[in-house]
């Protein structure tokens, strides 16, 4: 039954970025992607060398030559496991960090480990990310970091995935003192995230009093799981909690002042969603979505060029804004307009000049 669900939930997230055969349902919620709400101001003279421009990123005493990441998808079955492994060259030849999808399933079967073992078989010297639900237990999370060799461990937060989710989990009150245990428990870097539905800065703050060590806000405007699972009910009756969440760059604003490192993923399209991320306070960005529909519509080779692409064009647009380096984008000038603005009005978020964002 795992191995049938995580291959619907790769059939299910390549249909929604395959290109429209056909008008939406009258009633299907458009998920509007706020990244173009976020507009550089355009300096003339600001531009820089590009031979000066660094790709190296840092964030809790994690170093990362690329402010890149393949975020967390799949693995659970023979077919995910072909998908884990062609993502994992992509990265290696690339330079690109990876995580995997849950691995849960290998938790409950292990014969399923060389699904998500074949990541670091493929990717032997890169940055490598473990990836368990929030009800894991410490011993399952070193189970977890030792079957990878795993550089961190990510931890995902997919309440609103769950509640839709036919066969989803019911009791969330536990997440919280468990991730809490984990964090102590590991001896590699704790990265909590969400799965499409935003981080809060309240949330942040709550985890970083958990002893964790970063947070992916991971917003809506990308891969919708509330979608996909009501997909897969008998009736799709949850269609109403399509729109649920924060973007991911409302969620940068929320958590930006919180103590933790941010990292940013959900609704990436192209390099510009990067430098947009990056410039509202994001170490790294990841991307899934456009990553998979790639390597399935045109093989690992394709994959491999269009990250490529993805890094000559994050180079350029630093050079053009005048940005060193990924951290020196937050002191570049942001207009935030439309719905994103009102967001920030909404909720009290102060905007100064020192950080380049204007609402």
């Amino acid at each position: 039954m795992t191995a049938h669900r995580k291959d619907d939930h790769v059939r299910l997230a390549h249909a929604q970025y395959a290109p429209a055969s056909e008008p939406s349902r009258p009633d299907e919620t458009q998920w509007p992607n706020q990244f173009d709400e976020v507009r550089f101001v355009h300096h003339a003279l600001t531009g820089t060398d590009r031979e000066k421009v660094s790709l190296t990123t840092r964030f809790a005493g994690v170093h990362w030559p690329v402010p890149l990441y393949i975020n967390a998808m799949t693995g659970g079955s023979p077919r995910t496991g072909e998908i884990n492994r062609d993502l994992a060259i992509a990265a290696r030849e690339t330079g690109l960090p990876i995580a995997t999808g849950s691995m849960s399933p290998y938790l409950k079967d292990p014969g399923t480990a060389s699904t998500f073992s074949v990541v670091r078989r493929e990717h032997p010297d890169g940055f490598v990310l473990a990836n368990l639900n929030a009800g894991a237990t410490p011993e399952q999370a070193r189970r977890a970091v030792g079957l990878l060799d795993a550089d961190a461990l990510q931890i995902h937060l997919n309440t609103v995935q769950e509640t839709v989710m036919p066969e989803g989990d019911r009791a969330f009150s536990h997440w919280a003192p468990g991730i809490a245990r984990i964090a102590a428990a590991v001896d590699v870097p704790v990265i909590v995230k969400e799965v499409g539905f935003g981080l809060s800065g309240r949330t942040v703050r709550e985890l970083r009093s958990l002893g964790v060590h970063a947070a992916d806000v991971a917003g809506s405007g990308g891969t919708n799981f509330a979608r996909i699972e009501n997909d897969r009910r008998d009736r799709p009756d949850y269609a109403y909690l399509e729109g649920w969440g924060l973007s991911t760059p409302a969620a940068l604003l929320d958590a930006r002042d919180c103590g933790l490192p941010l990292l940013a993923s959900g609704g990436v399209r192209h390099p510009l969603d990067i430098v947009r991320a990056l410039a509202l306070g994001a170490h790294a960005v990841g991307a899934s979505g456009p990553f998979l529909t790639t390597l399935l519509d045109g093989g690992v080779d394709a994959l491999v060029r269009h990250i490529t692409t993805w890094l000559d064009h994050l180079t350029a647009l630093m050079t053009l804004l005048g940005a060193h380096t990924p951290d020196a984008l937050a002191h570049c000038d942001v207009l935030l307009t439309g719905s994103l603005r009102a967001f920030c009005l909404d909720r009290g978020l102060m905007t100064t000049a020192a950080k380049g964002v204007t609402a």
